[in-house]
């Protein structure tokens, strides 16, 4: 698509329900991510996803390595834990005020293998790094989040000034038009979702989308960048689907004291 193209709603990608990925993003939502499986079963019924599915796939799960099972509780694995807090730093980004600097990351080390090429590209942009060049990757110095302790191993990092017109550079290493229109298209396609199951969709989509976002200073950006409003939008579905879970739990519990109080 070219950057100056807006996609329709028919281009964002969303992908198909299934029970895991709806359990999956109803624990990453919640903190701390864990629920009884009562709770799971009766939270994801708005999907259309049978209660002995949503039990089968929990069984996998936990034999994947996804979920820890403590009596009826299922919680997020410590790997998942992981990806829940990579998640809410998408959501919220700690940011400094831009001075001009960039973080430079320069990859030294030789004779790796294409698995662990591939783990540190990916561990790369994780920290919204964009490659220059082969080995080179640059972002503007204004954004806060851990560094893996061994990554001074295979690359090193300095502060850089370029001499090129950082919004030029900006431009350069990120698609922020396209970006941008995506967004935009999220922001539209969400906002007419109605029914449990495409509002899923819609934000789970948006998660992505916001994984992707380069977190550069607002002069860097494109005018009427949707970053604000989509991290918006995704907090208070949130919120939503958290005051849900809990009001399902306090009338369960009414219900509970109520039928004790008939005996």
């Amino acid at each position: 698509m070219p950057n100056n193209a807006s996609p329709q709603a028919d281009d964002v990608e969303l992908r198909p329900l299934s029970a895991r990925s709806v359990v999956l993003s109803l624990l990453l939502g919640l903190h701390p991510p864990e629920l009884p499986v009562k709770d799971l079963v009766r939270s994801v019924e708005p999907f259309g996803i049978a209660g002995s599915t949503v039990r089968a796939a929990l069984s996998r799960m936990v034999a994947a390595g996804d979920l820890r099972r403590a009596d009826t509780v299922y919680r997020l694995s410590d790997r998942l834990l992981d990806r829940q807090r990579r998640q809410d730093e998408a959501v919220h980004p700690e940011t400094l005020p831009w001075a001009g600097d960039w973080e430079m990351v320069v990859v030294t080390a030789t004779g790796r293998g294409p698995a662990e090429r591939a783990q540190l590209r990916t561990e790369l942009t994780r920290l919204r790094l964009a490659e220059l060049r082969e080995g080179v990757w640059l972002r503007p110095a204004n954004l806060l989040r851990p560094v893996p302790d061994d990554l001074g191993q295979v690359a090193e990092r300095c502060t850089a000034r370029p001499d090129r017109p950082a919004r030029e550079l900006a431009a350069t290493l990120w698609p922020l038009d396209t970006w941008s229109a995506t967004g935009h298209a999220l922001l539209g396609h969400v906002a007419r979702a109605r029914h449990p199951s495409e509002r899923f969709t819609a934000f789970a989509a948006v998660v992505r989308h916001l994984l992707a976002d380069p977190v550069l200073p607002p002069e860097l950006l494109p005018p009427d960048w949707p970053g604000a409003r989509l991290r918006d939008a995704y907090a208070d579905y949130r919120r939503e689907v958290a005051d849900a879970v809990r009001a399902r739990d306090r009338e369960e519990t009414a219900e509970g004291a109520r039928a004790r109080g008939d005996r």
